[in-house]
């Protein structure tokens, strides 16, 4: 048993989705998006790198001296898995841990809607799943995937980095893939993908031009492509796309993503008041010919008027979303006002006015 399992134990027993580890600082937990402080030592530089490097394996050491931070992967059987971060920093070493449940919830456990629930049984297209980090990406993305692998009867390949969520075949055959373990990058993942006979592809994440050219290529050569963006909502998520390419391409990303893209789902995680827990607000984007036709003409800023008027398809807005919950009084009006695009909605429900003077 590694020395640092102790505080993965710890994270686990409070509820806490993260565990930071700084040097010349004590321990602390993210627990429902608040940090507390862990009653322990102020942690040394030596200690603290001979405790992470106790987990972490020698190539990704080797590749860390170099460059400064990393990402990798940390499993205790029968507890979880951690994704982890270790970076330099102005004190010495620090590293920050995700830990990502062993077991996996489906979209129904999960409260997701329906509509959600159905993108596993698109038979080919794009799937973006987007929000800020931290906001349960990878968990509502886990939740599809799993239902793909209980209805379906093919081959899913997921790309990572690292790998989070371990699938066990049910009804499908699940391959796993990690960037720089077994892969080199998430394009040359994609590359070889179209020669491994996948009928689904997990993104763990689009980070750069080829990677997103890649995966829109998948897409429409048949494929069922799952992957994540970090943007704020729907039509932010169409734009970030399409400007990522140069200038003279942009024409032809817009119609090739309007073929391609099925919908997207945007959320963000709030603080339950009612109980210790949290929520996600969903924004939803199917993809319908008129949301086709916005998109290839460049018209991304009548997305959300088109997401207003096809709440018979399961879309739905942010704020939406939002009101349903506070309505519910499940999340405070203040988290509401904050998170919500159109602001003037919420601003009857604060008591006080709002903390962000710049948005009045």
């Amino acid at each position: 048993m590694a020395q640092i399992d102790a505080f993965f134990k710890l994270l686990n027993e409070q509820g806490a989705s993260d565990l930071h580890m700084i040097a010349g600082k004590q321990p602390y937990l993210r627990i429902r998006g608040d940090m507390e402080r862990v009653k322990y030592n102020v942690l040394d530089n030596d200690e603290l790198k001979a405790m992470i490097y106790e987990i972490v394996p020698e190539d990704k050491i080797k590749q860390f001296e170099e460059t400064g931070d990393i990402d990798f992967g940390y499993e205790i059987p029968g507890l979880a898995r951690y994704r982890g971060n270790l970076f330099d920093q102005k004190y010495g070493i620090g590293a920050v841990f995700r830990e990502i449940p062993s077991v996996i919830m489906s979209c129904q456990q999960l409260g997701l809607p329906k509509v959600v629930t159905k993108l596993a049984s698109l038979p080919k297209g794009m799937v973006l799943v987007t929000g800020p980090t931290g906001s349960g990406k990878s968990t509502t993305l886990a939740a599809i995937v799993d239902e793909v692998n209980k209805i379906r009867k093919h081959h899913i390949l997921t790309v990572e980095d690292p790998v989070e969520f371990v699938h066990e075949s049910q009804n499908c055959i699940i391959n796993h893939r990690e960037v720089g373990t077994n892969t080199k990058s998430f394009a040359a993942a994609l590359r070889g993908a179209l020669r491994e006979d996948p009928d689904v592809i997990l993104v763990g994440e689009m980070r750069d031009l080829e990677t997103i050219s890649l995966a829109m290529e998948a897409a429409m050569t048949g494929h069922l492509v799952f992957a994540t963006l970090h943007t704020i909502n729907a039509s932010k998520t169409v734009d970030r796309i399409i400007e990522i390419f140069p200038a003279q391409q942009q024409a032809q990303v817009r119609s090739t993503l309007a073929d391609a893209l099925r919908a997207v789902v945007s959320q963000t995680l709030f603080k339950r008041v009612d109980i210790k827990s949290r929520v996600p607000a969903l924004e939803i984007l199917i993809c319908t010919p008129a949301v086709r036709n916005l998109i290839r003409e460049g018209k991304t800023y009548q997305i959300p008027s088109a997401m207003q008027t096809g709440k018979k398809y399961g879309m739905q807005t942010l704020d939406d979303a939002i009101m349903e919950m506070l309505q519910k009084k499940w999340i405070s009006p203040e988290d509401a006002y904050t998170n919500s695009v159109d602001k003037s909605k919420f601003l009857s429900y604060l008591r006080k006015p709002p903390a962000d003077f710049t948005e009045v």
